[in-house]
């Protein structure tokens, strides 16, 4: 890997520069299926198409929030009533059907109702556009930024569902950091061990690091932004300075980096010592 010249460089790359050495070494070790569950994405390796693991990665990264278990346990229902296409479920199934067929769902504070809404949104723009892929790209063309395209995406289909505003599915526009959405779309987009990608309406170049409290906190305490919460604004942030470094894949380590703290192996305050020690590793 090559580095810019220091003098190129933000504090806080330069600072990243530093510790990227330990990165690359967790991304060797851990960036790998075995090191995946517990994890929503483990549920998108169930399907071989590409249509149905965009249809099912949006529906479970919209309940990815709160115990990692609940969030299994509630895809796993979620799955169950889409079936084995869930592209062809959400296409074919008409949305005033989709409440009921989920009237019984409850994760955390979303109800049946909501979800069955979403997901009518969902069906819309599959019926519509023909996938998910196709719609983004559509985003993308009439955005004037990625950010603004992500905007796009998600208010499209909230509109589709008859939703104004929701927290399966929030906008950038609104000022959260969008994690969910955020990892929806590595899923989709960057390929490698980990994530099964499929798409090419966009680049990995593009993306923005899925910022949860787990991730800012990691970031705050290695000093690599001052900011006070895990806001859009921190989201684009952090990720300039991991782009400055690594331009063509700027949320690279984002599934090692996450991994601490949820694998019982993996120690989220070790980590970070071991990256404060200095320069050597």
């Amino acid at each position: 890997m090559t580095i810019p010249a220091k003098t190129a460089l933000s504090p806080e790359a330069r600072l990243l520069a530093r510790f990227l050495p330990r990165f690359e070494e967790a991304y060797r070790k851990f960036n790998k299926r075995e090191y995946v569950s517990p994890d929503p994405l483990e549920k998108l390796y169930l399907y071989d198409a590409p249509a149905d693991r965009e249809a099912a990665g949006l529906a479970v990264s919209s309940i990815a929030y709160g115990r990692v278990a609940q969030i299994l346990n509630n895809a796993d229902r979620l799955l169950a009533v889409l079936g084995p296409s869930p592209k062809k479920f959400l296409e074919e199934t008409p949305p005033g059907d989709l409440p009921g067929l989920f009237k019984g769902f409850k994760h955390r504070f979303t109800a049946g109702p909501e979800m069955g809404a979403f997901l009518g949104g969902v069906g819309e723009v599959l019926r519509e556009y023909g996938g998910l892929e196709a719609f983004f790209k559509n985003c993308l063309e009439r955005g004037d930024s990625f950010v603004d395209a992500v905007s796009l995406f998600s208010e499209g289909i909230r509109a589709r569902g008859g939703l104004e505003k929701s927290f399966l599915l929030p906008s950038p526009r609104e000022g959260s950091a969008c994690k969910r959405l955020f990892l929806y779309l590595k899923w989709m987009i960057r390929s490698d061990d980990v994530d099964p990608g499929g798409w090419r309406a966009a680049c990995p170049s593009e993306l923005l690091l899925p910022l949860d409290v787990h991730m800012f906190r990691m970031c705050s305490s290695l000093g690599l932004t001052k900011r006070k919460s895990a806001d859009i604004r921190s989201a684009v942030e952090l990720t300039g300075v991991f782009k400055e470094l690594l331009p063509e894949d700027p949320v690279k380590y984002d599934f090692v980096l996450t991994r601490f703290g949820i694998r019982r192996e993996m120690n989220a305050g070790e980590f970070v010592s071991l990256c404060l020690e200095g320069d050597e590793v």
